[in-house]
């Protein structure tokens, strides 16, 4: 199996309790006993999707096709993941007591609120990271006072004031750093999607916000495709496609593709290839630019060298783009200056050092 083919069969894998037509297919490839285990773990590991995998095996009852050691290494790592789930949910759960208990309305994000929400049948599926929650605006910096009361301490390098989250925090004995927001999106898009397009479209499970669907659906595609920068590297992540394809189920994709005013080529393009790596058929506005950008997707996957010398001219322009933007604003913005002086220190210390 080359990389193409282990992406496809992990994708499609992780769709066969929902798509009949998948189960199938993945079905016979696991009878023929022609795939690479190998390289399926080490590619399933860098998409942190191995526990989803190892669920969606397991609820097919497909999980007698495989090595039994292998059963045995993917049970371990889920029962992990699970256990480390649990202790995020309870250390959430503390942290959403104490801010509401001082007037503190924390709207989760991402994987936690995901995993709140019931998105997932197994607790032990989703691989998090931090916990990621926004307040408005007026109590963003009361809120970082309180946490700090609470026990929680920087652990990252800081940010410019402009960056839409504050440094990771964490508090002793906490399994979870945190991240608070004040913004949803990256500086150049956030007046398109922001607190103030979500704070009324909440939905409320056990005293924990998260926001509604379908707008919960377009910002886990923002996260990848703008954050992230998937849209411009023409990569998908895994975890976030399967995400995606959970919170596609709770929404009528029509609509909401309809509906859109912005970001219509980011999201497009995406479930446009992600369609083609789960073998689905979610509903998706097709034009020009999002062939073509399917097109430069397989691409990139057939061809190493080419994605390798891709993503690497990609990271060479955002690197580019984010330092001329950084000069121009310098002019203007106290904030900017304050960043590009620290910018002009760290390389005179690096070069002499």
């Amino acid at each position: 199996m080359n990389y193409k083919e282990t992406l496809f069969f992990i994708g499609q894998s992780l769709t066969i309790n929902h798509d009949p037509k998948n189960k199938v297919l993945i079905e016979e490839q696991l009878k023929s006993i022609s795939v690479d285990w190998e390289a399926v773990v080490k590619v399933s590991t860098a998409h942190y999707v191995l526990p989803a995998l190892y669920c969606n095996f397991h609820k097919a009852k497909f999980l007698k096709y495989l090595p039994k050691d292998l059963v045995e290494f993917m049970n371990s790592i889920t029962d992990l993941n699970r256990e480390r789930n649990e202790k995020l949910f309870i250390q959430a759960k503390e942290l959403n007591i104490y801010l509401l208990g001082n007037k503190v309305k924390a709207i989760f994000l991402k994987g936690v609120s995901n995993l709140i929400a019931n998105l997932y049948d197994d607790i032990g599926e989703r691989m998090l990271g931090d916990i990621d929650f926004i307040v408005s605006k007026k109590d963003f910096e009361k809120t970082i006072h309180l946490l700090k009361e609470f026990g929680y301490y920087q652990i990252a390098a800081d940010l410019p004031k402009f960056h839409r989250h504050y440094p990771s925090m964490i508090k002793k004995d906490n399994i979870g750093a945190i991240e608070v927001h004040k913004e949803l999106l990256r500086e150049r898009y956030r007046s398109k999607f922001n607190y103030s397009h979500i704070e009324h479209n909440l939905i409320k499970i056990k005293n924990f916000y998260f926001i509604a669907y379908p707008k919960q659906l377009h910002y886990n595609l923002l996260v990848h495709q703008i954050n992230d920068f998937g849209f411009i590297y023409n990569f998908i992540s895994l975890r976030k496609a399967y995400d995606v394809y959970l919170l596609s189920k709770k929404v009528n994709m029509k609509n909401y593709l309809d509906e859109l005013n912005e970001f219509k080529n980011p999201v497009n393009s995406f479930i446009a290839a992600q369609n083609q790596l789960f073998n689905t058929a979610i509903p998706n506005k097709k034009n020009k630019k999002i062939q073509k950008y399917v097109n430069i997707y397989n691409k990139l996957l057939n061809n190493r060298v080419f994605r390798e010398k891709f993503q690497k001219r990609k990271k060479s322009n955002i690197t580019w783009s984010k330092r001329i933007n950084i000069l121009i604003k310098s002019f203007y913005k106290k904030d900017y200056r304050v960043l590009l002086k620290k910018e002009i220190k760290r390389k005179y210390i690096n070069k002499n050092s």
